[in-house]
């Protein structure tokens, strides 16, 4: 979709009010004159933002069915009035979503192939937004640019700039600025089986995944999007920060410009304090006290390292470790409880598991503990791609060679722990979430019945009445994206350029879309997003286990990419389009921001791809050992050996072997868990049992922490001192600042980020000299680390 031919059909699709015609900025027929306000009038502005709505006092009263459906956390964030004349999709739109997609896509790529990251952060580009938004308003000409060969034109500034432009802008750098799923199946093919895909499947499948994703989203919307009830607490958390913005431009008070100079000033020492775990001094990435008292004890070592080891009191001064969206529970957004539950379960893997294993004897395989790859009965590094013949096909001579392929008991238990998280998903909704699934079914049987306008019309809150100003995103929209995907991608796997089976995708569309209300419905009560996990591969290992073709466990990957993302992207589009519901922004203008931001970000991704593979090859083969522990490749390495063990040997071998014996139950446990949980918050409803969210602590079991154990333990101290002691006792403080300081903290990371890539890796290599701070045997002084 270009902006060019879309922008004509989306000045239709803005709003019409009854009392007011919008100022919406269409392509007009030249020549055309601004009949709303002169240059003389704009000039006299101080401010550029739009003028206040006045509004009848009596409408805001809670006791109004208006109002009173509408929960009170959403009444007092929200504004419940609308200006329907507000610009949305303007030249300023587009510059701001260039801008901010680009760098945001790149850095997110390449955060991917970290060991460890921070997000490229949506509450950074939400306020610097703004700010450039603001600038762009004062110094744009006021002039109509007429589009060559057409009569359409636009202007380069249509007057004060808007909230719901700002919104958008911010929206298309969350559907573009991130990472992208498929380069995990091409990177895999690329470093083990020297497999390159062409640069335009590649990105053409990488759009379309994407795109099966956000069409997907209409599977759910209907459910979930326009239902009062659900809050979807990350699209209130940003709406709360539009507000604030928007309030603040109106009527700048010293509290806002000292919010805002908080803000940067953490920026900028975020920015420069990374510096030095990042490259000058990782040693305090990992401070490992243990090693400091007995460097060349081997027990102390283990104990203590967070870069190989348990990371036992281990605290760290980077905030990529710190943060780690790796987790799913973000520092600053995520209430206590649900930090209180990940740090559980990191104790229980990492502080009790760990030793058991280590020196007692915990399942039995005494190897490659700390290690995601495949090994052999021995130990050795087992060489998965030999298992692999010039014919996709299993090389059972290799297999018989090499003897069975064996995982560390570590890495096995992060299996089982994945398993029953998925299992988990849809148990603890059964049991907790039963009787909202229930009202939210009844009540669109009964819309089914209503006749009428569109959805909006079906409810009676505030504000769906106010959407009803807008024209809805049709059906047809979704259909004509997920035909345009569907197209790409069944031409790729008719080449036979990815290496699964055509009819594997169509079951890979049906387990994508199946789960798209149940995972919606946990994340938008919650604010959980369960990770995507290794199911699917597992699903796609049973299905192909007794073909004579198709058996590259590229496969299992590609396989994992599409039903994957096409749900976890549903939930992205339907946060995002719950933000736009929140903040008034028209339907269709939401919908055309979504996908102008993934057309923007895949190029870029394919890109960021390209540049980490060229430059960090051999430290992501594993052939030479990143001294910092960042670009291990453990995620890449992982897969590989998830599609050698469900495609190549198959399922039905894999857990005929004694040391996957155990796995199964993870099924069990996943699904038995949360009805103990339910039992006892039954019988003892004060103790908040229903608080110990299953799902929660056994997707924070699976993680992998062999690599990097560092940083949980000083995440849950900043989660104690953030969202309980200021949340419960500094509440006035924390709610002025916790937001900004998300946003400065994860925007200076990326910031230094980038400037690293630019300054030391953009052209020739550059690295940082060994001294003390920077070991080159190790950087956390831990000397007899195995």
């Amino acid at each position: 979709m270009s902006a060019g031919s879309s922008a004509p059909s989306l000045a239709g699709a803005e709003a019409k009010s009854s009392s007011v015609q919008p100022t919406v900025e269409p392509l007009e027929p030249l020549p055309h004159k601004r009949s709303s306000e002169s240059k003389e009038q704009r000039a006299d502005e101080k401010n550029p933002f739009e003028e206040p709505v006045e509004v009848d006092a009596d409408l805001e009263a809670e006791d109004d069915p208006e109002i009173s459906e509408i929960p009170p956390e959403v009444r007092r964030v929200v504004s419940l009035h609308d200006d329907t004349t507000l610009p949305t999709i303007t030249f300023r739109y587009f510059v701001l979503a260039v801008i901010f997609v680009i760098p945001g896509a790149f850095l997110s790529q390449i955060n991917t192939f970290r060991t460890t990251y921070a997000p490229y952060s949506v509450f950074f580009v939400q306020i610097a937004s703004n700010y450039v938004g603001l600038w762009l308003a004062r110094v744009l000409p006021d002039r109509r640019v007429g589009i060559p060969f057409t009569k359409w034109s636009f202007s380069l500034n249509p007057g004060p700039w808007s909230v719901k432009e700002h919104v958008l802008v911010t929206v298309t750098a969350a559907s573009g600025a991130t990472s992208n799923l498929a380069t995990t199946p091409i990177a895999v093919g690329e470093l083990y089986f020297n497999e390159r895909l062409h640069p335009a499947a590649a990105i053409f499948f990488m759009w379309s995944i994407d795109a099966t994703g956000y069409a997907f989203a209409a599977i759910a919307r209907q459910f979930l999007l326009y239902e009062p009830a659900y809050q979807w607490w990350q699209a209130l958390c940003q709406a709360a920060l539009f507000e604030t913005q928007a309030k603040q431009n109106k009527n700048p008070s010293p509290a806002a410009r000292k919010q805002f100079k908080v803000f940067w000033f953490v920026l900028l020492g975020i920015t420069l304090w990374q510096f030095l775990p990042e490259f000058v001094f990782p040693f305090l990435s990992s401070l490992a006290f243990l090693c400091w008292v007995a460097p060349h004890n081997k027990i102390a070592n283990f104990l203590g390292s967070g870069l190989g080891g348990m990371g036992f009191l281990n605290l760290s001064l980077d905030w990529a470790n710190v943060s780690n969206w790796n987790a799913g529970v973000p520092l600053f957004l995520s209430p206590w409880w649900s930090q209180v539950v990940l740090f559980v379960s990191f104790v229980f893997s990492a502080w009790i598991l760990l030793p058991a294993a280590k020196w007692g004897g915990l399942g039995g395989y005494q190897y490659c503990l700390m290690s995601n790859r495949a090994c052999t009965a021995d130990g050795e590094r087992y060489p998965v791609s030999a298992l692999v013949t010039p014919q996709n096909t299993f090389n059972q001579t290799a297999y018989e060679e090499y003897g069975p392929m064996y995982l560390g008991v570590h890495n096995l238990w992060t299996v089982f722990f994945d398993y029953a998280s998925y299992i988990s998903a849809y148990s603890w909704i059964a049991f907790f979430g039963a009787s909202n699934i229930r009202k939210a079914y009844k009540k669109f049987r009964a819309r089914r019945n209503v006749p009428g306008g569109g959805i909006n019309h079906q409810y009676t809150d505030r504000l769906n009445v106010l959407m009803r100003s807008y024209k809805e995103v049709p059906l047809w929209w979704y259909l004509a994206l997920f035909s345009a995907a569907f197209a790409s991608i069944i031409t790729i796997v008719a080449l036979d350029l990815i290496f699964i089976p055509w009819w594997t995708y169509f079951v890979a569309l049906a387990t994508g879309a199946v789960v798209v209300v149940p995972l919606g419905w946990l994340y938008a009560v919650s604010n959980f997003q369960l990770p995507i996990g290794t199911f699917n591969e597992l699903l796609y290992g049973t299905m192909v286990q007794n073909l004579s073709h198709h058996r590259n466990p590229i496969g299992a990957s590609v396989y994992g990419s599409i039903a994957g993302d096409a749900w976890y992207r549903a939930q992205y589009m339907l946060q995002d389009q719950k933000i736009g519901h929140y903040m008034h922004v028209p339907q269709r203008a939401i919908f055309f921001s979504q996908v102008l931001g993934i057309t923007l970000g895949v190029p870029i991704n394919y890109a960021a791809m390209r540049w980490v593979l060229d430059t960090k090859r051999d430290y992501l083969t594993g052939d030479i050992e990143d001294p910092a522990h960042i670009w291990t490749g453990q995620s890449l390495a992982g897969y590989l050996t998830l599609g050698v063990q469900y495609v190549l040997i198959g399922p039905t071998k894999l857990f005929q072997q004694e040391q996957w014996k155990p796995i199964p139950y993870a099924f069990l446990f996943g699904a038995g868990a949360p009805a103990v949980i339910y039992l006892l918050h039954r019988l003892f409803p004060r103790a908040k049992f229903n608080l110990w969210n299953t799902t929660i602590f056994c997707s924070g079991a699976s993680i992998f922490y062999g690599n990097v154990s560092t940083g949980y333990f000083s995440r849950f101290i900043g989660g104690f001192v953030v969202m309980y002691w200021a949340y419960r006792y500094r509440y006035q403080l924390w709610a002025r600042y916790n937001f900004i300081l998300a946003a400065a903290f994860d925007a200076g990371f990326n910031l230094n980020l980038l400037l690293i890539f630019l300054f030391f890796g953009s052209g020739k290599v550059v690295t940082m000299p060994h001294w003390w701070g920077n070991d080159a045997q190790s950087i956390e002084k831990c000397y007899a680390l195995e």
